[in-house]
């Protein structure tokens, strides 16, 4: 007769040993990641596309920071990843594509929001994708261009014609074939690599604090410019480097569609989101 009271006991005591509630300070930085998202998706609809733009930029510092102080704080949780990929969708899935519909994509009638639906549609299948990796993948590298580089490609793209005034016909048709590349190598096997193997604790060269210093110099010389080709250099690179790494394999005797990471095994870990 004591067991089921014993069992009962045994219980209420797990219960009241689980942690409850979340941590704040990790999600306080995906809150604000989201609210920069979802702010950018309201100033394009009041046609303040510079504004938007920035909001986007401000998103993928909040996301490049949420995830690292989780880990530096040792609080990851499973809802912080969840969080913190529901958010991504937002802010780098919906938010670029509606801003670049709105700014440029809208005069070209039905194949305009085509291609901010492919945007959008890839990104979500590209953190799904992600999340069905997480633990089995190679972190340095990322399988498919990473949507916050694709979200700063577009706004980037925004941000530029707005600051300079363009409206011309070019830029727009420009921005529909650029929307819908990011899309494509979103979800493509392309890899990139993911800079998460530098530890920021490590010792450098003084080299090294010149050249961080020399990248913040150009940026703020001409932030939209600057922030455009740095990221459209990086969406080459996935393209190059598996090139020059399918004509290596070749040259060896590998199968060259090792190159692109076709094993599970292989491919780049969740990127957008931090890892939480």
């Amino acid at each position: 007769m004591t067991a089921p009271d014993t069992d009962l006991h045994q219980h209420e005591s797990q219960k009241k040993s689980r942690p409850q509630g979340i941590y704040l300070l990790p999600n306080l930085f995906t809150t604000a990641n989201l609210f920069a998202g979802f702010f950018g998706i309201l100033s394009a609809m009041r046609g303040d596309f510079e504004v938007a733009a920035i909001a986007i930029f401000v998103a993928l510092v909040m996301d490049g920071l949420d995830g690292r102080i989780a880990r530096m704080t040792q609080t990851q949780t499973a809802f912080g990843a969840e969080y913190d990929s529901l958010t991504d969708m937002v802010s780098f899935g919906l938010a670029p594509a509606l801003i670049v519909f709105q700014w440029g994509l809208s005069g070209f009638g039905n194949l305009g929001w085509i291609v901010a639906f492919v945007y959008t549609a890839s990104a979500a299948l590209r953190l799904a994708r992600f999340n069905t990796q997480i633990g089995i993948a190679d972190k340095r590298w990322f399988q498919g261009l990473p949507s916050p580089a694709a979200a700063a490609l577009v706004a980037g793209l925004v941000w530029i014609g707005t600051d300079f005034g363009w409206r011309d016909q070019w830029l727009y048709s420009f921005a529909l074939v650029l929307t819908a590349l990011a899309g494509v190598l979103m979800v493509s096997k392309v890899r990139y690599y993911s800079f998460k193997d530098v530890n920021l604790r490590n010792r450098v060269p003084f080299v090294a604090i010149l050249l961080v210093v020399l990248g913040f110099a150009l940026i703020s010389l001409d932030p939209p410019q600057m922030l455009f080709y740095g990221f459209l250099a990086y969406l080459l690179s996935g393209p190059v480097y598996t090139l020059v790494e399918r004509r290596r394999l070749r040259r060896s005797g590998v199968r060259a569609s090792d190159a692109t990471g076709d094993a599970d095994s292989n491919t780049g870990p969740r990127s957008e989101p931090s890892e939480r």
